[in-house]
């Protein structure tokens, strides 16, 4: 007995490509940079940090602004001029750029760490952004974080502090040079850190040292030595000398080492950064 043949009810999947209702949008495919994904990752970022701005924003500056009573206050006239500049004229700058170094570490670091724990990682991982639109999102979010805080904390020292402007490259590039190094350094802490102890920990005993050693506050010269020589060892010391060149017109070593530290530690910093999110390091379950 032979049955008759059955239709087939699905057609096959080449079939179905070729069936398919052209009304219906395609997915859409990016040729080069994705820069919708990469703008609305940044905006993200801005706002994350924008939202709680009396805690990212205002209270750093509080804190600068109480380092400037304590050391150049309390302190008026007990302290001799550096560089033939007041005392306050030297420490305004590095206080500036402590405020956008640690700004930018906190922006890049807390956003991936609160996205590990919360489980919202996948607002990132799942749209279609390349590692390349990672970085480039996260770096220029923190950036855009320190920068700010910078401009702010600027303003607030000028009554403290008469700040003069002897060369606007070299305030406008280590400022960015700073903040996107710490942006990406931030993305590291963020990645290897599994709570917020790990953080704090990245936080005090690297970054705050790094940044209290690097001559913000004095001379490095005048440090015994081995600290003197040390000290030109750590590029948060050149990113300092570099930013306060800018203000005061003298720097304590050479600004040309600065920039060239600046560009190899940014080029580095972005590969190894792209690298761990494609690998998916501590990101990807």
């Amino acid at each position: 007995m032979r049955f008759p043949k059955r239709h087939r009810i699905c057609p096959p999947m080449t079939d179905l490509a070729s069936t398919r209702p052209t009304g219906l949008p395609q997915p859409r495919r990016y040729d080069g940079i994705n820069w919708v994904g990469v703008r609305t990752l940044y905006l993200r970022e801005v706002r994350r940090f924008w939202k709680v701005g009396l805690q990212t924003v205002a209270a750093p500056v509080v804190t600068t602004l109480l380092y400037m009573m304590v050391f150049v206050v309390a302190l008026q006239g007990a302290r001799p001029p550096l560089h033939e500049v007041a005392f306050a004229e030297f420490v305004a700058p590095g206080l500036i750029m402590m405020a956008i170094l640690n700004n930018a570490f906190a922006n890049a670091s807390s956003s991936l760490i609160q996205a590990k724990i919360m489980g919202t990682a996948t607002d990132f991982l799942t749209p279609p952004l390349s590692p390349l639109e990672l970085t480039i999102g996260f770096s220029l979010g923190a950036a855009t974080r320190g920068l700010a805080v910078g401009l702010v904390t600027a303003i607030c020292v000028l009554p403290f502090a008469r700040l003069g402007v002897a060369n606007v490259l070299a305030i406008v590039w280590f400022a960015l040079a700073a903040s996107l190094m710490m942006g990406m350094v931030g993305v590291f802490a963020g990645l290897w850190s599994e709570k917020f102890d790990h953080l704090a920990a990245v936080q005090n005993f690297v970054v705050m040292p790094m940044t209290f050693l690097s001559g913000a506050f004095y001379l490095v010269d005048r440090l015994p030595e081995p600290f003197a020589t040390i000290s030109h060892f750590n590029p948060f010391f050149y990113l300092i000398d570099g930013f306060r060149s800018g203000f005061i017109g003298h720097a304590e070593g050479d600004v040309r080492i600065g920039v060239a530290m600046s560009v190899v530690l940014t080029a580095i910093l972005a590969v190894a950064c792209w690298r761990v999110f494609r690998s998916g390091w501590r990101l990807k379950s």
